[in-house]
């Protein structure tokens, strides 16, 4: 049904933008051959966006991959005659633009090809924003209460989403970072696994994983999109990677401070955060790890400490941000309610699209210092 909802909002504003070129900048010599070409393109989405499989031919392949591009660019296209609309509807009013200007081959042309490459550049930099791996740093301060340690260095990612078209380079890219950086325990936020996958390359991205280094080790949760694959599945590869998940659970780490996992949302059973900590005494630091920001208030209220989540990707998409901005209290970044700090990362990957143009490709490196 998502993807159904995904679709529709393709396909409706490409009835916009077609027409819209058509009477804007078409010659009527052209119109036949750009009507072919456009939905040409356009059809590419809908009929080959993740459809195929890892075994079939090469052409589907190529298909499927291109789908992956031609969302955010004709994202991108639309965005621009809509900007171009509202400076039509402007110039009627202040007359920069003489009709005849307009309506000139010469500017017409120029117009969409500026379009055109403006989105495709676009696009092209949303690539290489996705994979270029990012650090963001923060330093707080926490009751010490009884914990034996002075500070913890905490490195936090989520929503990986591998899958079998996942680079290793990318993934053996994060672990030199993060082995770069020392973390004392590294956090898994959810959406690791795209639904599941047992081949040769999940084996590579096993054992890449399992070669982080930590102080206290490495801890995760699940998130809505490991619900999509076998539950099997999903957690032979959390054990053969080296991460122990927390399922509404509280570990104590080293005499020094509780770490708590919990369940996310689609979990009918989900514990609230008050049955979750309701057994946990007040003797050390907590730090709780939650796929969705969602109960940031009410988790403020509580003893937790520090807050990791994800989710949210930061809408991935210019202007899509702007839509998660309004939905989440914290859509991206660090806010302290009350006593407790919240930090949500816009992801280390993605879902959908191989572009990102909202938020970056990060790695959290949180220092806490126990006062």
């Amino acid at each position: 049904m998502f993807h159904l909802y995904i679709t529709l909002a393709y396909i409706i504003p490409n009835v916009y933008l077609f027409f819209r070129i058509m009477n804007l900048f078409i010659s009527r010599g052209y119109k036949l051959w750009y009507t072919l070409v456009y939905l040409m393109l356009a059809a590419v989405y809908p009929l080959a966006g993740g459809r195929f499989s890892h075994d079939t031919n090469g052409l589907m392949q190529v298909l499927s991959t291109l789908s992956g591009y031609i969302l955010p660019f004709y994202l991108y296209l639309f965005l621009s005659v809509l900007l171009f609309d509202v400076f039509l509807l402007l110039n009627l009013g202040i007359r920069i633009l003489s009709p005849e200007t307009r309506k000139s081959f010469r500017f017409r042309f120029y117009t969409l090809a500026t379009m055109v490459i403006l989105s495709v550049m676009v696009v092209v930099a949303g690539t290489i924003n996705l994979n270029t791996i990012r650090v963001s740093k923060f330093r707080v301060e926490v009751p010490r209460r009884d914990a034996r340690i002075d500070s913890l260095r905490i490195a936090f990612v989520a929503d990986l989403h591998l899958q079998r078209n996942t680079p290793l380079g990318f993934v053996e890219q994060f672990v030199r970072k993060v082995n770069a950086l020392k973390p004392d325990l590294m956090l898994y936020g959810g959406d690791m696994l795209e639904g599941d996958s047992d081949d040769e390359s999940t084996e590579a991205i096993e054992s890449a994983l399992r070669s982080i280094q930590t102080t206290y080790g490495t801890f995760g949760v699940l998130g809505n999109h490991e619900s999509y694959g076998g539950e099997n599945e999903i957690r032979i590869f959390f054990k053969k990677s080296g991460i122990p998940i927390l399922c509404d659970t509280v570990v104590r780490i080293d005499h020094s401070f509780y770490l708590a996992g919990r369940y996310d949302q689609r979990f009918r059973n989900r514990k609230t955060i008050h049955e979750l900590l309701e057994p946990v005494p007040h003797d050390l630091p907590v730090i709780l790890m939650d796929h969705r920001p969602t109960e940031l208030q009410e988790v403020s209220h509580t003893a937790v400490d520090i807050q990791f989540s994800g989710h949210t990707h930061n809408g991935q998409l210019f202007p899509i941000n702007l839509v998660t901005r309004s939905v989440y209290e914290l859509s991206w970044g660090y806010k302290k309610i009350r006593n407790t700090h919240f930090f949500v990362t816009s992801g280390l990957r993605l879902w959908g699209p191989p572009v990102k143009t909202a938020g970056k490709s990060e790695i959290m490196l949180v220092d806490v210092h126990f006062e």
